[in-house]
């Protein structure tokens, strides 16, 4: 399994970062894929990435909802860091539009989340995008380099069939799965069923946040991304050593991952 979005370099791990390591190793986690969210969360990522190295993996970019006034220069330190010769970035990651709690700022979210797509064309690494309350603005902006030879992960998808179809247009694209999928009331699996293979799918937990039953309400962790696999397999009638290895070989594929840590 490889917990492809996770935020365990965040304070709410500082007592027990490295239990929570253990335990995802334990659980048969391969890698933690870590996607960036602004400037504060940088060095706290690279870290833990440095503690870790070949099993936890940075990404870089700038989360839409921290995008605001001067986000110009801010990306223009982060594009740096990106054509750093010794940098370690596997991916253009967390960025995206979100317009569900406020929208002053959608114009600046729509040129950044552009300019980042350009740096994953630019640098020829892979996009993991943040959709929410935008599903039209992104695929908008997609489209406009759909050819380029893109790849990459649309984060936390919980659309429907008809959205799922679309964003899977986009060739090098899986979706990302989390433990929204295990909640008693979420519409996820019939759309997954209906419109999505399991080999464009991946696991992630997005930890802290949306831990998946039996432990929704609680802290998520990357450990418990064996839940979204099990019950990928339950969806897709597939025994659970099936369903983690598709979801685990697209991974590989997207990221370009080394073997096993």
């Amino acid at each position: 399994m490889i917990d492809t979005h996770s935020h365990i370099y965040e304070p709410e791990f500082d007592e027990d970062r490295d239990e929570v390591v253990l335990r995802a190793r334990e659980a048969g986690v391969e890698h933690i894929l870590l996607p960036n969210i602004n400037r504060e969360s940088i060095p706290r990522m690279m870290d833990l990435c440095q503690r870790y190295p070949g099993f936890c993996h940075p990404m870089m970019g700038l989360h839409p909802e921290d995008v605001k006034e001067g986000y110009e220069v801010l990306l223009d330190e982060m594009e740096r860091l990106l054509t750093s010769p010794s940098h370690s970035y596997i991916a253009v990651g967390e960025v995206g539009i979100d317009l569900y709690w406020d929208q002053t700022y959608r114009e600046e979210q729509l040129c950044a989340f552009e300019r980042q797509v350009c740096w994953a064309r630019d640098y020829h690494l892979p996009l993991v995008i943040h959709t929410r309350n935008a599903h039209a603005e992104v695929v908008e902006v997609m489209e406009r380099h759909r050819h380029e030879g893109l790849k990459g992960v649309f984060h936390c998808f919980g659309g429907s069939a008809d959205e799922a179809r679309e964003l899977l247009s986009f060739e090098g694209f899986a979706l990302g799965i989390g433990g929204v999928l295990t909640f008693k009331k979420s519409k996820l699996p019939d759309a997954l069923l209906e419109a999505v293979p399991l080999d464009r799918i991946v696991v992630e937990t997005d930890s802290p946040y949306l831990a998946p039953t039996p432990h929704r309400g609680k802290r998520n962790e990357s450990s418990y991304v064996s839940e979204v696999v099990a019950k990928l397999a339950n969806i897709y009638n597939v025994e659970v050593q099936e369903a983690d290895r598709l979801t685990t070989s697209t991974a590989y594929r997207i990221f370009c991952l080394p073997n096993k840590a």
